[in-house]
């Protein structure tokens, strides 16, 4: 049986008078890619944060078998985190830079991260300051990548970026970081960029979880009607998830529907995972 990560239970998290984890609970398995999804203001951040140890909370919460309210300290030589809001400091260079990752994290291994930078634009000399922010971000990749963590954490790692850096940085993350020994965690709102690495998913709302599962599972019990004309007004009429027009009809998200029963009205596909986010935040503000 596979060993889990984090475990969870009943995690509350308020701001003054906002609730932004409300009665959380959460089980992710090592070797999981999880990916994590929601709306601004869902509490997704104060999640990653409460993982982190960088926020107080009720509840109880284990990270890698530690309480990260009290062993703090303990827990981050195991793990490592690129933050929505990633600053490095802009007046050191690289060299620098990597000279004080040294000094004070025992799991660097300085020669990997040269080799890795060694693949960017991102050289020895240069001042943090004078590179780009797609720079930055290969930089901050580089550092963290190869540090042995059990644990990567991302929030919003790409964001600003252009298309060819976010495509590289996911493509480096999972061919040279990813084994099944470490968990990531990604969140993010380029869902179409990251659904093709993710094992796992979880939508997260008003600080609950509406939905967490494999995504081999997504197919078992969900699926997408394209239909036109007759056969788009009678599965109109059925009790389905979601729903969105296209050029010529209507596609239609059905959740544990009888395929058989639709096969009839249109073409059927496991849906993407950006329209079944969209599907079930929808169908949450409607009930």
């Amino acid at each position: 049986m596979t060993q889990a990560t984090i475990t969870g239970i009943g995690i509350n998290k308020r701001f003054g008078d906002l609730l932004a984890l409300d009665q959380f609970d959460l089980e992710i398995q090592a070797g999981s890619i999880l990916g994590l999804i929601g709306p601004n203001g869902a509490g997704k951040t104060t999640l990653l944060r409460s993982l982190l140890g960088l926020c107080q909370f009720d509840g109880e919460l284990s990270v890698l078998g530690i309480d990260p309210r009290k062993q703090r300290a303990e827990l981050l030589k195991q793990v490592c985190t690129i933050p929505d809001t990633a600053v490095l400091p802009r007046w050191m260079t690289v060299r620098q830079l990597l000279d004080y990752v040294g000094g004070v994290h025992p799991g660097f291994d300085r020669s990997r991260a040269e080799h890795l930078l060694d693949q960017t634009e991102v050289g020895p000399g240069r001042r943090i300051k004078q590179l780009s922010k797609g720079m930055n971000v290969q930089l901050h990749l580089a550092l963290v990548m190869s540090i042995d963590a059990r644990l990567l954490i991302l929030d919003e790692p790409t964001l600003g970026l252009d298309i060819l850096f976010r495509k590289q940085f996911f493509e480096q993350l999972l061919n040279d970081y990813y084994d099944e020994a470490r968990t990531i965690i990604i969140s993010t709102h380029q869902v179409e960029e990251v659904e093709h690495i993710l094992t796992d998913v979880m939508f997260i709302r008003h600080g609950l979880k509406v939905l967490h599962t494999p995504t081999e599972a997504i197919a078992d019990h969900y699926v997408e009607l394209h239909a036109t004309g007759d056969n788009a007004r009678a599965a109109a009429e059925l009790p389905w998830l979601g729903q969105r027009s296209l050029l010529g009809g209507n596609a239609f998200i059905f959740k544990d529907s009888s395929k058989e029963r639709l096969e009839g009205l249109g073409e059927l596909s496991t849906p993407a995972l950006a329209d079944l986010f969209v599907a079930v935040m929808e169908q949450g503000e409607q009930s």
